[in-house]
């Protein structure tokens, strides 16, 4: 039997709003039953608390404080993340008999004694905690359980205990996802240099670790991620050393900042791009702490344009909207109309995902209007892929969530023939979803005559997420009707996708 869910009436009611702001948890509890109405066995089987735990909590016998449950009870009612502000952790705030107030007021790190309770959004953005979030998207990766010396020396004591408080393989969404955003957005960076035994940096150093880099790129967008992730993830690795063991000023440190923000996104796409999606987003929110070290603004919009397309990919098309929207806000000053048209195609796939039409098409528009300026001043060198192709192949993807099928076959169709400068990887993606457009409209010849093209692609390409497109295509193909021709095409194209795996 399924869970029943909150209605989004309840989350409008001003008295449910008031008990929000007021971290009065069990108030809220007892009206989101009332207002449903739901039981509190229903409201424990969707929060994953006890029924006698949420017997006390409304009573006033108990409070809720603990960030971490926090998350977990506002995330399994369905909380709306813009209604609720998480507070910076306390020193030891572990017990649920804390006052409720106490961890916005107390003093920011936890010593590397005690273990914080919260999920990393809420830690403090220091330059510190950058290391450890860019150490523990690495972990996280690996799939080690915990840290451990490596190659490039032993995990920092703060990365460990963080890592026993926060779990690294299951990143924020939803609620804490939206309070990360947040501080990103207000946060002030700290200064950032180091003086240790270690080297002096150089800015020709930092040139050549983005330099490397950028190589990676290159080499992804021909081949796929399969190539170039474990690369990345070593390419980082030794940033992060750079950064821990080296001297350096401010300037540089901004610099250095900036490289390591570059890297763990660009790895972060790398592993979702290669079917790792927890390490992925591991990654992106690491490289937008990095981003928030180098008081830079074009990374941090790059890391969020990211975790859009994590979001949407992943079941979570309101973490899509919010993260873009963010972006957008922090880059409106600069002269970036390209970089703004990447975050408006990912936010109008947020808008399709989740079914809101109007809003999707006007982001489309908004996007192609501003790609057809050109290239501003501000856009960054490693945009490369903006073009009126991209826009089309997004669209295209757009109009196929939203069931536009003949709107998706006539974008997909622009997007294909358009120049792509040597992306296979992105030719093949927009070939299979324009294959499944044609499924889906009931032109089984056509979705296997493009499906051929994608699958020859894929043969040659190292990536997770075009054999996983090909796999939702050949569902499509066995769920559409065929007449015997195409019934011979359909079974031929199926088991060449079968054999990618």
């Amino acid at each position: 039997m399924s869970l029943p869910s909150v209605p989004t009436r309840v989350w409008q009611d001003e008295a449910v709003r008031s008990a929000l702001a007021d971290w009065d948890f069990g108030q809220v509890s007892r009206m989101v039953r009332q207002l449903v109405p739901l039981r509190q066995e229903d409201v424990a089987a969707l929060t994953g608390l006890s029924q006698s735990y949420l017997s006390m909590l409304e009573c006033g016998d108990r409070r809720l404080t603990d960030v971490s449950r926090v998350v977990q009870f506002l995330t399994g009612l369905g909380t709306p993340p813009d209604l609720v502000r998480l507070p910076l952790p306390g020193i030891g705030q572990t017990s649920d008999a804390a006052p409720a107030r106490a961890a916005a007021t107390t003093p920011a790190t936890p010593p590397a004694t005690v273990t914080p309770t919260a999920p990393d959004p809420v830690l403090p953005w220091t330059a510190d905690r950058m290391l450890s979030a860019l150490r523990l998207a690495h972990v996280a990766d690996t799939g080690a359980d915990r840290p451990a010396a490596d190659a490039n020396g032993p995990v920092s004591a703060s990365a460990t205990s963080e890592v026993a408080g926060t779990d690294a393989s299951r990143p924020a969404s939803g609620i804490a996802l939206n309070s990360m955003i947040q501080r990103w957005d207000t946060e002030q960076a700290e200064p950032l240099r180091r003086a240790t035994a270690g080297t002096r940096v150089s800015l020709e150093l930092c040139g050549h670790l983005q330099g490397t880099l950028d190589e990676l790129r290159v080499m992804d967008k021909g081949s796929g991620s399969g190539a170039v992730s474990d690369l990345a993830r070593a390419h980082l690795a030794l940033v992060v050393r750079v950064l821990e063991r080296s001297t350096y000023d401010e300037v540089t440190g901004r610099k250095l900042a900036a490289v390591a923000a570059d890297t763990a996104t660009q790895a972060g796409w790398f592993a979702f791009d290669a079917g790792r999606p927890d390490a992925a987003r591991a990654y992106m929110l690491a490289g937008l702490r990095a981003a928030h070290a180098a008081a830079d603004d074009r990374l941090g919009a790059g890391a969020l344009s990211y975790l859009a397309i994590h979001g949407y990919s992943s079941g979570d098309p309101r973490d899509a909207v919010r993260a873009a929207e963010a972006g957008r806000r922090r880059i409106a000053r600069l002269d970036a109309p390209h970089l703004a048209a990447t975050l408006l195609t990912r936010q109008a796939r947020g808008h399709a995902a989740a079914g809101e039409g109007e809003a999707a098409r006007r982001a489309l528009g908004e996007a192609a209007e501003l790609c057809a300026r050109g290239r501003g001043e501000d856009d960054p060198h490693w945009l490369y892929w903006m073009n009126e192709g991209e826009i089309h192949g997004q669209s295209g993807s757009a109009h196929l969530a939203l069931g536009n099928t003949a709107r998706a076959v006539e974008s997909f169709g622009h997007a294909i023939h358009a120049e792509r400068n040597g992306e296979r990887r992105t030719h093949g993606l927009f070939l299979s979803r324009a294959a499944q457009a044609h499924a889906r409209a009931g032109d089984l010849d056509a979705a296997c005559a493009v499906g051929e093209e994608a699958v020859a692609i894929a043969e040659t390409v190292q990536s997770a997420r075009l054999r996983e497109h090909l796999r939702d295509l050949s569902a499509d193909l066995r769920r559409g009707g065929s007449t015997r021709r195409s019934a011979v095409g359909s079974r031929v194209l199926t088991e060449r996708i079968a054999a990618l795996a």
